[in-house]
């Protein structure tokens, strides 16, 4: 086994953590009681933290101590077409439906995909914390979690972790889609 696995597991839930706070080094470096040099060597994967340490970081950013070791994973989230909070413009045909917000300090990347079909894309797990973005615009998919794909119909949106194996399977010719990928 990998002995800097559990560093790297903490030093990207820390980040996450503080990155989901808005938070910079120096506050919680300073609500911890701890040094700034030392967050930064955690959050970059280096350094021998002790428990107190550690602790002292959880109460700082207010998570559980578990999250550090095993951080919450994302959840499935589908919203179909016409769904969601909507607002609609005074002056024109124009609706915008927000279907995900980023969250502070993210790291988003987005594409536009074309699919055919076929046996699909099985992609291997990303960076930990990694989320998927999907909004199909055209033709119909099997996307999501490897284990667990949701069908998806134009206008369809998906959220699911991208950092374990998933799938986007084309049903229809003509399958378009707008994936974001995120990292936190």
């Amino acid at each position: 086994m990998d002995s800097k696995a559990p560093l790297d597991v903490i030093a990207s839930s820390l980040r996450a953590a503080r990155g989901r706070t808005g938070l910079s080094l120096t506050e919680v470096a300073k609500r911890a009681g701890v040094a700034k040099s030392t967050l930064s060597q955690l959050e970059s994967g280096t350094g021998n933290p002790s428990v107190e340490t550690l602790w002292a970081l959880c109460v700082a950013l207010e998570i559980q101590f578990a999250d550090l070791l095993e951080p919450p994973r994302p959840k499935v989230q589908v919203i179909r077409a016409n769904e969601g909070w909507a607002i609609h413009s005074e002056h024109s045909d124009y609706t915008a439906t927000l279907v995900a917000a980023s969250p502070p300090h993210a790291r988003r990347d987005l594409y536009r995909i074309v699919v055919a079909p076929g046996p699909g894309r099985e992609s291997q797990p990303h960076m930990p914390g990694t989320v998927e973005h999907v909004v199909l615009g055209s033709g119909r998919a099997l996307i999501g979690p490897l284990d667990d794909p949701v069908e998806m119909h134009p206008g369809d949106y998906i959220a699911y972790p991208g950092d374990v194996p998933h799938l986007f399977k084309a049903l229809e010719p003509n399958t378009t889609a707008v994936l974001v990928s995120e990292t936190s």
